[in-house]
């Protein structure tokens, strides 16, 4: 029998994304073990983060400031804006110093089967943002996933915003740096066929 605290502990960790059970009593052991060096700093950690911590009003982002350090940072184009899922995709773009300009953060996708509609998605504030003439935002980049819900909440932005003066893009889709065709599934490479360009 594992003791109540621990028993806890292990419930709590096993709701977290890519752990189950058995890989949460192996994070809980290493924690216990390591108690001094890492299960206390993580824990006043955590604390610290749950209480300082918040959602930009602007953008969606995570951040002890609001708004946020992107929205804030005025050597960022406010021409451009990258319209994402969730924070996690934010991260993954900023990761790779690729973009340089402001974001704004979905909250997820447009899903019947998960019954979620554009009343749950900061759709709202994506239209305000884009479209309200102060703004100077050029154009809106569509950087949400390859799937069925990113590609219908892609298509139901485009729609909301077509006659708005504001270019609409997309994220290419295709064949990855260092892919191989072999190990690519049939519709990476149709859309990359479709997405093909001058050599």
């Amino acid at each position: 029998m594992i003791a109540g605290d621990l028993e806890r502990l292990i419930q709590l960790l096993a709701r977290l994304p890519g752990l189950g059970p058995r890989s949460a009593r192996r994070a809980v052991l290493h924690l216990m073990q390591k108690r001094e060096a890492l299960m206390l700093p993580l824990a006043a950690a955590m604390v610290r983060a749950a209480e300082s911590v918040t959602l930009c009003t602007t953008c969606g982002n995570l951040d002890t400031r609001n708004p946020c350090g992107i929205c804030q940072d005025v050597t960022r184009d406010a021409k451009l804006l990258c319209v994402v899922e969730d924070v996690a995709d934010l991260w993954a773009l900023e990761r790779s110093g690729a973009f340089k300009g402001r974001y704004h953060v979905l909250g997820g996708t447009l899903s019947a089967i998960d019954g979620r509609g554009p009343e749950q998605l900061n759709l709202g504030g994506l239209a305000a943002r884009a479209t309200t003439a102060p703004s100077g935002v050029e154009e809106v980049i569509l950087a949400l996933s390859a799937t069925v819900d990113g590609q219908t909440t892609a298509h139901y932005i485009s729609e909301r915003l077509a006659g708005s003066g504001v270019k609409i893009s997309r994220l290419a889709h295709g064949v990855p740096v260092g892919g191989e065709l072999d190990y690519l599934d049939d519709g990476t490479l149709t859309a990359a066929l479709k997405a093909r360009r001058p050599a």
